[in-house]
């Protein structure tokens, strides 16, 4: 049974590292995997009682991880539809190259530490193309948003799905990631940015078009209540989770109530026709659907693994043929930039338990950094990557010519700061 449940994953996990060359959609794929895992063990297991319990905790867990995804993607949908991210993207200006693309970098590494690392690289993406007519420019510039922002999701539990995945799961806890992971992924973002600035010193850039002042519309009251009630609300959910322990996704339908309220309150008097796509039930049909079944069909896949102790397995294995835990954790990393973090670190998770590593020790710390950061290696590792490479027409061997070489070194670097600064502390 282990070796067809193994053959199953990898067949399924090369499928969806394929979804470009092969044409099928990743989310496809992964519930085929998770239908196709779930069945073999179910008919090979005898115990069915054991079976179904086990299948109702694997569920629960991933509902939990769903739930927050959809709650946290509608606020971002809603933030959008108001243009509420003009707020911060309008106040980016600068006369050289280099300061704004210092500026563009520090914005999008803390925006993405709040919104998920995807919607931050579209929107900053979208800024630069509005501020720089040379496309060769807007290459690096694009390049440094995709290792800003996932420089930025990996230091806290709300920025990417991985750490999300962590929190969730008990792994870590909101304050120690921030801690322990905020300086090595800065280091992860100052590295690559600081070899990028070279070619472009002295090179001036035209400022945006500023335009005239007037009193606050209804519209901009509008953009400003709702992006900075969106964006607080995310905010407060790990505060929510540590004063009522209640699991995050609780804290993100909390604060989606709240925002939904406050929108219609400010749209009621409003024709039907212009209000619709601000409202929520709007913002509900706009995200993306695709992804969340991707995670649902993911985790249970590695569920099926987990229960069926082939994670056990690999975890003796790795530490039999590896033996460090520090390499361990770096090779899954840079294997992050072939394939999707999200199984790698849902099958670290089911490796490793609490038990043998508590909450916050070295190894869910260091797998967040590096599942996080690994990806900016290659264009086709993250979804912040995948996104800029549609925007900005970014060639693969451009990207790995030009850019995968300083981003290993960040990637390196920051690895390094977080071991020795874990030494240091402990």
């Amino acid at each position: 049974m282990t070796q067809a449940l193994g053959w199953v994953f990898v067949a399924a996990y090369a499928a969806i590292a394929c979804e470009q060359t092969i044409r099928i959609n990743k989310s496809a794929m992964a519930l085929l995997g998770a239908g196709l895992l779930w069945t073999i063990y179910a008919t090979v297991t005898s115990n069915h009682a054991l079976v179904e319990h086990q299948l109702g905790e694997s569920l629960a867990t991933t509902a939990q991880v769903v739930f927050f995804l959809m709650g946290a993607m509608t606020i971002v949908e809603v933030i959008d539809a108001h243009n509420g991210f003009d707020v911060i993207t309008g106040r980016i200006k600068a006369a050289r190259l280099v300061s704004l693309l210092w500026l563009t970098g520090g914005v999008t590494f803390f925006l993405s530490a709040v919104l998920d690392n995807l919607t931050t690289t579209i929107v900053m993406i979208s800024l630069i193309k509005k501020l720089l007519s040379r496309h060769e420019d807007r290459l690096s510039f694009a390049a440094a948003i995709v290792i800003a922002a996932n420089a930025g999701g990996a230091w806290s539990p709300i920025g990417d799905v991985t750490t999300t995945m962590l929190w969730i799961g008990g792994q870590v806890t909101s304050l120690s990631i921030i801690q322990g992971l905020f300086l090595p992924s800065l280091v992860n973002l100052l590295v690559p940015l600081a070899l990028m600035s070279v070619p472009l010193r002295g090179r001036t850039v035209l400022p945006p078009a500023r335009a005239p002042g007037g009193p606050v519309s209804p519209a901009d009251l509008e953009r400003n209540v709702m992006f900075f009630l969106g964006l607080g609300v995310l905010i407060m959910v790990p505060v929510f989770k540590a004063v009522t322990h209640l699991p995050p996704f609780m804290g993100v339908m909390f604060g989606l109530g709240i925002l939904w309220l406050v929108g219609d309150v400010l749209h009621r008097d409003k024709e039907e026709e212009k209000k619709r796509h601000l409202t929520l039930a709007h913002a509900l049909m706009r995200i993306d659907m695709s992804s969340v079944v991707f995670f649902i069909g993911i985790l249970l896949s590695v569920a099926t693994l987990e229960h069926a102790g082939l994670l056990k397995t690999l975890a003796e294995w790795l530490d039999q043929h590896i033996g460090r835990l520090d390499l361990i954790v770096l090779v899954m990393g840079l294997g992050s930039a072939i394939v999707d973090n999200v199984p790698l670190v849902a099958a670290a998770m089911g490796m490793y338990d609490l038990a043998t590593h508590p909450t916050d020790s070295f190894l869910w710390k260091f797998i967040a950094y590096c599942a996080g950061t690994g990806g900016s290696i290659l264009i086709i590792g993250s979804a912040a990557g995948v996104a800029a490479m549609g925007l900005e027409r970014i060639r693969f061997f451009w990207y790995v010519r030009h850019v995968s070489v300083l981003a290993l070194l960040g990637y390196f670097a920051g690895a390094g700061v977080y071991i020795l600064q874990y030494a240091m502390l402990h």
